[in-house]
């Protein structure tokens, strides 16, 4: 391979190419990440459907796999948000990332023991606050993002965000409809210093995910997500499945109805007391606007992703998936897909300059 890009972000995180492999739930475990990790990408483990010491031997799997540095997603109104950021420091984890703002105290506890802290967001105002905060860099997801995502594209919301932190800000990576090297020249060309990505490395031959799930969504086209909020309450956009529809076409009591029952199955599986759920539903309460509801319903999540992304089940489970869903065809391993897209950014980036006379 030929061409190397180096950004803000690679300096910062120390990985050799400005590509993200997103913390996805069921999917971004130790095979998947160490794998990104190995091609020169950020890895990212996906926590939040982890008990502690499912995530303590995840990271000890992932480090036998690689010596690359490589990330671990927290949920940062979890009850046990404290443990698991020590847990990090003292097994040498290089980046914190968060699917909700962590308050300045975490950021500080993990920033002065040397884990670089990147959170997700979804508003200019959201970058601003955190970077104030302490962040060292931030994921910005657009709408056409997969799982819980929002209304902005990420062509508005990315220039939107680097233009509210300004020319010196913290580095940004954009998410949300980036597949290929196009995109990662394009993300450069506004600003960016490197792409996340979800659905392509969910599309890798690198993926747990079961091979019949990968083909359902290798069949699918740029109009098959939706974006619905009867899954836990808050939009999420998903692939296109009767389960999906029958939700869409269901009232709120059987939502809920439904939410309880997971709720149930969620604590069996993890060995979670009341006493905590109850907790992190305080907590989750606490740090937005959700709806107890709401809360209530996010208990739909690990499950019915779980039924899809593990167990294989499309009838059962719901299958998170951004639009970009429609443009892949393959499953590569994660080596031949970051050399490919990275080799395609350099030779965007080069045709560029040469209209230049």
């Amino acid at each position: 391979m030929t061409g190397k890009l180096s950004t803000p972000f690679t300096e910062l995180v120390g990985v050799e190419h400005p590509i993200v492999q997103t913390g996805m739930g069921w999917v971004s475990g130790p095979a998947l990440t160490s794998a990104t990790a190995n091609a020169g990408g950020l890895g990212i483990l996906a926590s939040a459907t982890m008990t502690y010491e499912e995530l303590e031997q995840a990271i000890i799997k992932t480090k036998q796999q690689t010596d690359k540095p490589f990330g671990v997603n927290m949920r940062a109104d979890a009850s046990d948000a404290k443990a698991r950021a020590e847990l990090l420091i003292r097994e040498g984890v290089k980046v914190a990332s968060f699917a909700l703002a962590p308050k300045k105290e975490l950021i500080a506890q993990l920033k002065d023991n040397g884990v670089v802290v990147i959170p997700s967001i979804g508003a200019a105002k959201h970058a601003v606050k955190v970077s104030s905060w302490g962040a060292d860099a931030v994921i910005v997801q657009g709408g056409e993002g997969g799982g819980h995502t929002g209304p902005v594209a990420t062509t508005l919301l990315l220039p939107s965000v680097l233009d509210a932190l300004g020319p010196n800000g913290i580095p940004v990576v954009a998410a949300g409809g980036f597949f290929d090297g196009r995109g990662l020249a394009a993300a450069l060309s506004y600003g960016a210093a490197g792409v996340a990505m979800g659905t392509r490395f969910l599309l890798t031959s690198d993926s747990s995910v079961p091979d019949s799930v990968k083909q359902e969504y290798l069949s699918r086209g740029l109009q098959d997500t939706t974006v619905s909020r009867k899954v836990d309450g808050m939009p999420h956009r998903v692939l296109n499945t009767e389960l999906v529809n029958a939700l869409e076409g269901s009232n709120g009591a059987r939502g809920l109805a439904a939410a309880v029952s997971n709720a149930v199955k969620f604590k069996a599986m993890t060995g979670m007391k009341w006493s905590t759920i109850a907790r992190d539903g305080l907590a989750m309460k606490k740090a937005g606007d959700r709806t107890w509801q709401q809360i209530i319903m996010a208990a739909n999540t690990p499950m019915l992703l779980k039924a899809g992304l593990v167990e294989g089940n499309t009838h059962a489970g719901v299958l998170a998936s951004g639009q970009v869903v429609g443009m892949i065809e393959d499953l590569p391993s994660c080596q031949d897909l970051i050399e490919r897209i990275v080799l395609e950014a350099c030779e965007r980036i080069d045709a560029l300059a040469a209209l230049r006379k």
